[in-house]
C-alpha cells in the first residue's frame, strides 16, 4: 500500500480453517440429516507489514511497547484495504472490521517470509481494552432493551441514527470529505426526528438548538468536501457535530422508551 507515492504497508489476508464450498449453480439441493453437525466456519487473517524493513534491535523494542495504539494503526491500515476493495467491487456489503470482531491480535516481528506466511521470531498478544467491559449496569442493558424494543414493534430506528453511524466511521478512517456530507444530513435528520424526543429527554429542546446553530457551518464543510479537501475548520465543525449528534442519540437512548 502507497501513501503520497510511499510504499508504506504490505497486507497478507488469508483464508483458513475450511475445506472449500463449492457453487450449486444448476444442482438440485440435496437431502440432509434432521440434525446435522455444524459446519465448518473459515476463519479469515490478516497481517500488516509495515516497509520499509527496521532493524532487529529496533524491532524488539517495538514489541516490548507495542499496545492498543499500534492495534488502531495497523486497523485503520486493514480498513482502508477494505474501503478500497468496497469501492472497487461496488459492492456495498464489503464491510470494515473494529477490535472487538478479532478473535485474537498478535504484534511481533520476523523476517519477510516469516510474516508473509503469519509467523515471526517474537510477538505479543493483545488484550481486549478493559475500559470496554467497564460500564454500569443500566447502560449495558439500554442496547438489549433497545433492540427488544425495535424488534417488538414498540420503537422504531430513526434515519438520523444510520446515518451518524455512517459518519463516525468515515470519521475514524480519515475520509473527511465523505463525513462532512453524512454530518450535513444526519444533522437535518435529527432536527426532524428528535423533536418528539423532548418528553423523554429533558434537555433535548437544548440539545436540538445547539444543533440548529450548527447548521450553517456544517452546510459550509460539506459545500468545500464537493470541491476538495477541508479546511482545519470545517473538520473540527464536523468532527464537533457528529459528536452532538451521537450525544442527543445517547440521550435519547438513556431516557428509555417510557
Amino acid at each position: 500500500m502507497r501513501v503520497d507515492g510511499e510504499e508504506t504497508h504490505v497486507v497478507v489476508l488469508r483464508t483458513q480453517g475450511a475445506p472449500e464450498r463449492r457453487r450449486l449453480r444448476g444442482r438440485r439441493g440435496r437431502t440432509v440429516d434432521p440434525e446435522p453437525p455444524p459446519e465448518p466456519v473459515p476463519t479469515g487473517s490478516v497481517t500488516v507489514i509495515q516497509t520499509p524493513a527496521v532493524p532487529l534491535a529496533e524491532a524488539r523494542a517495538w514489541v516490548s511497547d507495542a499496545g492498543e495504539e499500534a492495534l488502531e494503526a495497523a486497523l485503520a491500515v486493514v480498513n482502508r484495504v477494505l474501503h478500497a476493495q468496497r469501492v472497487a467491487s461496488a459492492d456495498p456489503y464489503v464491510r470494515e472490521v473494529s477490535r472487538d470482531g478479532a478473535l485474537v491480535v498478535r504484534l511481533g516481528y520476523g523476517s519477510g517470509d516469516q510474516v508473509a506466511d503469519g509467523r515471526w521470531d517474537e510477538a505479543v498478544e493483545v488484550p481486549l481494552s478493559r475500559e470496554r467491559g467497564r460500564t454500569r449496569r443500566a447502560a449495558a442493558l439500554r442496547p438489549q432493551e433497545r433492540l427488544a424494543a425495535l424488534l417488538g414493534g414498540r420503537d422504531t430506528p430513526l434515519a438520523c441514527e444510520d446515518l451518524v453511524l455512517r459518519a463516525r466511521a468515515d470519521l475514524d478512517a480519515g475520509r473527511l470529505r465523505e463525513a462532512a456530507l453524512q454530518v450535513r444530513v444526519a444533522l437535518e435528520a435529527a432536527l426532524a426526528e428528535l423533536g418528539g424526543a423532548a418528553g423523554r429527554a429533558p434537555d433535548m429542546p437544548d440539545r436540538l438548538a445547539d444543533l440548529r446553530e450548527r447548521r450553517g457551518a456544517i452546510g459550509d464543510a460539506a459545500n468545500q468536501a464537493l470541491t476538495g479537501p477541508l479546511t482545519a475548520e470545517a473538520t473540527t465543525a464536523v468532527r464537533e457535530t457528529a459528536e452532538r449528534l451521537e450525544a442527543a442519540l445517547r440521550a435519547r437512548s438513556a431516557a428509555g422508551l417510557e
